[in-house]
Parts: C-alpha cells; structure tokens; sequence
C-alpha cells in the first residue's frame, strides 16, 4: 500500500506539473498569436490550433488527482441523510464504481489507440502531428485514475469496519 501511495503522490505531481506547462502553452500561444496579427497582419494557424490539440492531454491526466482531492464534480447531500455504516459502504461503492470505469475506459482508450497507431493517420492541421498521439491521452489518464480509485478504494475499506461503525 505505501508503494502505490508513494507512486500515486508522484503521479500527483507530474499531473499537475503537466497540467499547468500545458495551460501555460496554451496562455502563451493563444497571446503570441494575437500578437502577431496585431503587428504583422497575419497569423499563424498553429498557434490557433495547438489548445484545443492539447485539451485532451490537459483533462484526462487530470481524472485520478482531482477524484482523490474531492475537487470533481460531486453532489453531497447525502452524508447528512445516511448512518456512518451507510456511508462507509457507499464510499466503497463509489471508489469501487470508479476504479471499474477507469479499467473499462482504460482498455477502451487503448484499443482507439491502437487503431489510429495502425492506421497512421495525422491531424488536419498545420501542424503534423498523429491522431494517436490525442486519444493516447485517454489509456494514460484513466491508468492515473484507476491507479487513484484503488488507493481511495483501499482506504475505504480498511478505514473502519461495518463493526466498529455500528458500535457508535
């Protein structure tokens, strides 16, 4: 356990030290192409085209760190309304839930993957770059993500037991 704890606080910090290079590429090329037509007149396509490029590398890497911070999308009115007890096995359920769907979509990424790897096609754009290199993002992200809800899915179960939860 203090293996994957240690691999996914690495994780954790090159996912984010990525997320925020590419925000900063994305900052930066969006302005220096607003900069140059301003001065020259013209611009250049790629510097219009590399975000969206990048948004998929961006949000995928991104799944696991923000599931574990609790910073997703989330609605929680329930911890009000349930027992201890019953919030003990819903959050197994949940982080359960979710390491099942990033194995799913782990293993559907990598097959998109190796299609387009196959197939050997590039972006239409003024940059060539493959096809694959985008949805290589989603196998890499849901990895992360599935790497997280183990860690959160172990946690929960070892936290305290249906017992000792009764007992309170």
């Amino acid at each position: 356990m203090s293996l994957l704890r240690l691999l996914n606080r690495a994780l954790f910090k090159l996912s984010f030290a990525v997320a925020m290079t590419i925000v900063t590429i994305m900052v930066m090329a969006l302005s220096l192409s607003a900069i140059t037509r301003f001065i020259s007149g013209t611009g250049y396509d790629w510097l219009i085209e590399l975000p969206p490029v990048l948004v998929c590398w961006l949000v995928f890497p991104l799944l696991g760190p923000l599931f574990k911070q609790g910073s997703h999308i989330q609605v929680d009115f329930l911890s009000s309304v349930l027992s201890r007890k019953q919030l003990y096995f819903l959050k197994i359920f949940i982080n359960g839930v979710a390491l099942l769907a990033a194995v799913i979509f782990f293993k559907a990424g990598l097959e998109a993957t190796q299609l387009y790897f196959r197939l050997g096609q590039l972006m239409e754009l003024e940059i060539d770059l493959p096809i694959w290199w985008m949805y290589l993002s989603f196998p890499v992200g849901f990895a992360i993500m599935g790497s997280f809800a183990l860690e959160l899915l172990i946690d929960a179960v070892t936290d305290r037991s249906p017992q000792e939860l009764e007992s309170e």
